[in-house]
């Protein structure tokens, strides 16, 4: 279940996790100071937005969430499968410059309590890992380049060397693309054969790659995690869907169905508390 803060900037959350371990929230469009195609609350450095409005909008998501913009770490999001893991050291990084972001990486991993984690999106799936048990935290920015790549695999394949059980990991699909729209041509489809080759004879494959009237195919990224968490050894009653999806008349931005637009952003921190 999903909860819409009523507070500007708009930000959502949800329940599945324990909220005396971890804070997770995600942004949409509202409550920022950007403008036109960007309106309002752009959170990507990196899509022609002016910087100092983009900076502002993410002071304002640090300020809501009680923590500071220079407790955040952003990643150089490039639809591969590279995992980086950060500590303290990592701080601030990409939070006021993409310039200094944590180089090629879609996905990052810690166990730094206060550390707030972000993945930027606008149609991708962003997902939320954590284990309770080791108070490890994940964010995945899984596209479907990424997915087929198997950049969600490779990040609970970096928690289990860190100690991590996946039978006792959480997980968060967040807003994504839906799948009655998100059209692919032959070279995601081949991609997707590739990647899920061992289950094109399942129920599960057909649902997340399924023909449409034209001939083409529509593929459902949210399923397509899910099946590979499964795969990784996470529990089906672990894995928690958001339901949500982006568009021009949602409150996710999507590049895909806008063209040129802002990015959100999911985000997530280890609380200082429960590490002690």
């Amino acid at each position: 279940m999903h909860t819409v803060r009523d507070a500007e900037p708009g930000l959502v959350t949800w329940s599945c996790f324990d909220p005396a371990r971890i804070q997770v929230v995600c942004s949409t469009r509202d409550g920022g100071v950007s403008t036109g195609r960007f309106a309002t609350l752009n959170l990507g450095l990196h899509v022609g937005d002016e910087d100092r409005a983009v900076v502002e909008n993410r002071r304002r998501v640090a300020e809501t969430v009680g923590a500071a913009l220079d407790d955040f770490v952003f990643c150089q999001q490039v639809h591969d499968r590279a995992v980086a893991v950060v500590d303290d050291t990592f701080r601030g990084r990409g939070s006021r410059s993409a310039a200094d972001a944590v180089p090629a990486s879609d996905a990052i991993v810690t166990r730094a309590a206060g550390l707030v984690l972000a993945v930027l999106v606008a149609d991708c799936a962003p997902i939320v890992l954590h284990d309770p048990v080791t108070q490890t935290l994940a964010l995945v920015h899984a596209g479907w380049r990424g997915t087929v790549r198997g950049v969600t695999s490779a990040a609970v394949q970096e928690m289990s060397r860190l100690g991590c059980d996946p039978a006792t990991v959480i997980a968060l699909i967040g807003p994504a693309i839906s799948r009655d729209v998100y059209q692919v041509g032959d070279e995601v489809v081949d991609a997707a054969r590739a990647a899920f080759g061992s289950t094109m004879a399942d129920a599960a494959w057909h649902s997340i790659l399924r023909p449409d009237r034209t001939g083409r195919y529509l593929f459902d990224l949210p399923r397509a995690a899910r099946t590979q968490l499964r795969a990784a050894g996470l529990r089906d009653d672990n894995i928690h869907e958001s339901g949500l999806a982006t568009g021009p008349d949602t409150p996710f931005y999507s590049h895909r169905l806008e063209g040129p637009t802002g990015r959100f952003a999911m985000c997530a921190r280890l609380l200082p508390e429960a590490t002690a």
